[in-house]
């Protein structure tokens, strides 16, 4: 039975692409940077990680955030080529389930945090490779209040360039396309099956902000 998990991140200026057999070996790992677009610097890689599955691709799994929404479009729009040339599902996972620290996929039990913007910030708890509940944004105050209050033996991470209001104890790192591929490399047929049929999009922190245009002859 084909047992090779293609996994795909672009949700934050760094993106990377996986392959992970059933047994967690890594088969194929690659990294790589872009300010403005993932996609001039994907479709290499991604072409390199299918000649290493060959015809032993079992599922193709995509980062869905949060994060850039751009980014993670570019990813979800690969996945579902692949996918759809390749005949395999396609699930789609929450980024901050994999946060890569010092070169080291994230253990059992951590929390994802980072600035949701207009004055919000987001948390995600995460437990042995699934969120422990939805991911919550709050203001500024109830944000340092969870941080104040977490336990010594849960470490937190961000996403972001440096941790989210200078908070002390909350390390930077990039979601890990190896990561999302392990854990999708432990589900059942069956588990895919069932993540497989909902829709993939983003994950959203808050309704897009859109700008009204003022009526016309009302000034600036």
């Amino acid at each position: 039975m084909p047992d090779c998990v293609l996994a795909i991140e672009t949700s934050t200026p760094r993106g990377s692409v996986a392959v992970v057999r059933g047994d967690a070996t890594v088969v194929y790992e690659h990294s790589f940077s872009s300010e403005r677009s993932h996609n001039s610097q994907l479709f290499e890689p991604l072409r390199e990680a299918l000649e290493k599955c060959g015809d032993d691709l079992r599922v193709i799994v995509v980062g869905t955030g949060p994060a850039s929404y751009t980014g993670v479009r570019i990813g979800i729009a690969a996945a579902q080529g692949v996918a759809m040339s390749r005949g395999v599902p396609l699930v789609g996972l929450p980024s901050v389930l994999a946060p890569e620290v010092d070169g080291a996929v994230s253990g059992e039990r951590f929390v994802v945090c980072g600035d949701a913007r207009r004055g919000k910030y987001f948390v995600a708890e995460v437990r042995n490779g699934a969120l422990v509940d939805a991911v919550t944004t709050m203001d500024a105050e109830a944000f340092r209040e969870k941080h104040a209050a977490r336990g010594v033996d849960t470490p937190w991470y961000t996403y972001d360039a440096k941790p989210p209001l200078e908070l002390e104890g909350v390390s930077c790192g990039m979601p890990s396309a190896r990561g999302l591929a392990e854990i999708a490399a432990g589900m059942t047929d069956d588990g895919i099956a069932a993540l497989a049929r909902w829709a993939l999009e983003p994950v959203y922190l808050a309704e897009a902000y859109v700008t009204q245009p003022k009526p016309r002859g009302t000034g600036a």
